[in-house]
């Protein structure tokens, strides 16, 4: 086991004893980071979606943002902009708040088509172009999203080209009583800002050191040497190109899909499943690490024709149809 794994072990650690009940959510949140990729997050209010990602973010010496999308947000507000300097005559750029290692785009969907384009060329080539220059990210540059799935009152449903870019479109689901449970005590030692809770007083002392953006670019390193052999390649392909073309499985699955998953999704599926793999202490994708992520990272880059959506067919639906009939390596 090396030592940038314990690292990302401890983190784990570190984050489900802040984060309670959501031990799957922090799981995806640490796969997307192992595999330079970005996230977007979808549930019910109240679920610690901005608390998770706020407090990975905090987790490691690294800068972060915030931007609250909201219908009136600009471009510039995201990607910075142009300031005419009178005093020197010239122009001078100030950058936004996309120059940081986050990025929370807390409610995207808020925001029209155009604000949200603003962050296309910075999650695919980690730069931003204003004023005919080519501004550059950091190395380690990473854009967490949530979305509000029950509001749709003001909201503008991102394009595909925009989901794409996001490696996983991970679904959160309620606590159970245990957890919700676990989840009250944690608010009300917090409340009670540890003054007499003593377990809370315990968790104080035990500081948690923070990774560093080196460490992290190192177990990125780490996880690229993840070994994939060929008959688990060729079954990634298989799940990809069944996406497209899923009658050829499966007869019921005939007009369901117009478009499957584009070339991005075969990319993600390999780099997800070394992660998964990473985390669980192996140096090999097996299929059940493909199987631990392609719901996250294919349902976004489905699209269901008009007769499945009539039925109220979901991609995960289709996705697990699939997962049923291509054959295992």
């Amino acid at each position: 086991m090396s030592d940038l794994r314990n690292k990302v072990l401890e983190l784990q650690t570190h984050l489900q004893s802040v984060i309670v009940g959501q031990e799957d959510l922090i799981k995806k949140m640490l796969i997307a980071l192992l595999s330079s990729g970005h996230i977007l997050l979808e549930g019910a209010p109240g679920l610690a979606k901005t608390k998770a990602i706020k407090t990975l973010a905090s987790s490691i010496s690294a800068s972060f943002n915030r931007i609250q999308f909201t219908p009136d947000l600009l471009p510039s507000d995201i990607t910075g902009s142009d300031i005419y300097l009178a005093a020197e005559n010239k122009f001078d750029f100030k950058k936004g708040p996309v120059f940081a290692n986050f990025v929370l785009a807390d409610e995207i969907n808020r925001a029209p088509a155009k604000v949200q384009s603003a962050l296309l060329e910075a999650m695919a080539e980690h730069q931003v172009s204003v004023g005919g220059k080519i501004y550059h990210l950091p190395d380690l540059f990473m854009v967490m999203a949530t979305q509000n799935p029950i509001e749709h009152e003001g909201t503008y449903n991102l394009p595909e080209a925009q989901l794409d870019r996001f490696l996983m479109y991970v679904k959160i689901d309620q606590p159970d009583a245990k957890a919700e449970k676990e989840i009250l005590r944690l608010v009300r030692a917090e409340d009670m800002a540890c003054g007499e809770d003593k377990e809370c007083w315990e968790k104080e002392k035990k500081q948690y050191q923070k990774m560093s953006i080196e460490e992290v670019l190192g177990a990125q390193q780490e996880v690229l040497r993840v070994h994939t052999s060929e008959e688990v390649e060729n079954y990634i392909v298989a799940l990809v190109m069944a996406t497209r073309h899923p009658e050829k499985y499966n007869g019921a699955l005939k007009d369901v899909v117009r478009y499957g998953a584009s070339p991005r999704a075969t990319i993600a599926l390999d780099r997800c499943a070394k992660a998964n793999a990473w985390l669980e202490g192996r140096d090999y994708v097996t299929p059940e690490d493909i199987h631990a992520v392609c719901y996250d990272v294919l349902r976004h880059r489905l699209i269901l024709s008009f007769e499945a959506l009539a039925e109220n067919m979901s991609p995960d639906e289709v996705i697990s149809s699939l997962l049923s009939v291509v054959p295992l390596p």
